[in-house]
């Protein structure tokens, strides 16, 4: 072996390592820091809002109730009207009570609904109905409430399908619908002032000039942001939590708060 060949091996091999550094730090950077990044995203809706929103979704809580409680203080530190949440708390039953702890710490009323990493963890849904009423919100199925002040209808939505839903409150003056599935929007006939989304985490991992790499099932065009529907505007919150892999690149998890 000569030695212009051991040259021209070490520095294929340095130039591997210079061409790979930006993908470690990347990797890196979405481990230890974005994924615990929180992004406060405020949306005005309306020249004259009369109501302040915090909306927040998918904590997949799998034990770091450090993280959880931050992100509750966040919450509370907005002062909103009041708190909607669309789905997948946990993934495993064993962590109800723990998530539950840190819902009661919310100061202001709740309302959520389930996703489908709740479903699929087996829990009963009667632990997080009274942890709701108890911060004079409501755990909704299929189900439509007031507001504290009586003035916006709250619809939840149990599943993916939309053709379960309650009739609409006609005496209300704002409606807003919590429904777990983005894509379902294209298939609901009623108009709303507001609907919250999840499920898709923003893809978790997102590339400059192409966004999500992937999406699941349930997301279709609507990845993240707001979008305008023909049945009214659709926010799409990037998560708290993770799926699978523990890193977040370029989609910081996020809470919004909303003024509508």
């Amino acid at each position: 072996m000569t030695q212009k060949t051991k040259f021209t091996r070490r520095r294929f091999f340095r130039l591997g390592l210079y061409a790979l550094a930006p993908y470690g730090l990347a990797f890196s950077d979405g481990f230890f820091i974005e994924r615990k990044w929180i992004h406060l995203n405020h949306i005005v809706l309306s020249k004259k809002p009369t109501c302040r929103i915090a909306h927040f979704t998918d904590v997949h809580h799998k034990g770091d109730m450090a993280y959880f409680k931050k992100v509750i203080a966040k919450i509370n530190s907005l002062q909103p009207d009041f708190v909607c949440f669309t789905g997948d708390l946990i993934e495993e039953a064993s962590y109800l009570e723990e998530a539950i702890s840190c819902l009661q710490e919310i100061q202001y009323p709740l309302f959520g609904i389930p996703g489908n990493h709740d479903y699929w963890s087996g829990i009963s849904f009667t632990a997080l109905q009274t942890c709701c009423e108890k911060t004079g919100g409501a755990w909704l199925l299929d189900q439509e409430v007031l507001s504290p002040d009586g003035e916006i209808a709250i619809i939840g939505s149990a599943g993916q399908s939309v053709s379960s839903q309650p009739p609409l409150n006609k005496g209300a003056l704002k409606r807003i619908l919590l429904h777990h599935y983005p894509a379902s929007v294209d298939n609901i006939p009623q108009k709303f002032d507001l609907i919250l989304s999840g499920h898709s985490h923003g893809g978790q991992v997102r590339l400059p000039f192409y966004g999500a790499i992937t999406l699941p099932y349930g997301v279709g065009k609507y990845d993240m942001g707001l979008f305008q529907t023909k049945a009214g505007p659709l926010f799409v919150n990037a998560g708290i939590g993770y799926w699978a892999l523990p890193i977040r690149i370029l989609c910081r998890p996020e809470i919004a708060l909303i003024e509508i």
